[in-house]
């Protein structure tokens, strides 16, 4: 439509596959053919579908969790340090046990608020505990499971390190860590 440009291409930290520009809408007149919803009510509309986000956030997170500590136990079972796999060494079971517990428990929550979304009764009070819940321990995760992998970790190749730089924008989309948890907390007020 007349009035629509696209600016440049972004130069993101991560997910650098993605194809994130500058739009810019300039005096651009939409049809009433192509309204979606009712005029002035895209704040309502909005609203409507951010639980069922920051749910499919949560997803994600808890997801790419469970595949960075997948291959990092893959890899601490090969990779051998003074003459045995990283794996043996106590430290190293410490880490990865209680990332898979955390993980584990916060899976539990994630499958829950899925139960609750196909009845229709997932919060966003529920949502918004859940995305940061689950996007904070994606963090720690990867940073962990980077830190397993040693100097092998900060190398492009390793895909642990793809997913470390890729992970920190999960606790910014969606509504950052703070805003959720301050939707928590006004919700628990009322």
């Amino acid at each position: 439509m007349p009035g629509f440009t696209r600016g440049r291409k972004l130069d993101m930290i991560g997910h650098r596959g993605q194809d994130t520009a500058e739009l810019f809408f300039d005096d651009v007149f939409i049809p009433g053919e192509n309204l979606l919803g009712r005029l002035g009510g895209a704040m309502d509309h909005l609203r409507f579908s951010l639980a069922r986000e920051r749910l499919a956030v949560a997803v994600g997170a808890i997801a790419a969790a469970e595949t960075a500590l997948r291959i990092t136990l893959d890899y601490i079972r090969t990779r051998h340090a003074f003459g045995k796999p990283i794996g043996e060494f106590q430290a190293s079971r410490f880490a990865i046990a209680q990332l898979w517990t955390e993980n584990a428990a916060a899976r539990t929550y994630v499958d829950q608020a899925i139960m609750a979304e196909n009845e229709k009764t997932l919060s966003h009070v529920e949502a918004a505990g859940l995305k940061p819940l689950t996007t904070e321990l994606y963090g720690r995760t990867v940073d962990r499971c980077l830190q397993l992998h040693g100097g092998y970790g900060y190398m492009e190749e390793y895909p642990i390190a793809r997913r470390w730089r890729d992970a920190r924008v999960m606790r910014i989309y969606g509504g950052t860590t703070e805003i959720m948890w301050d939707i928590v907390g006004r919700g628990l007020q009322r």
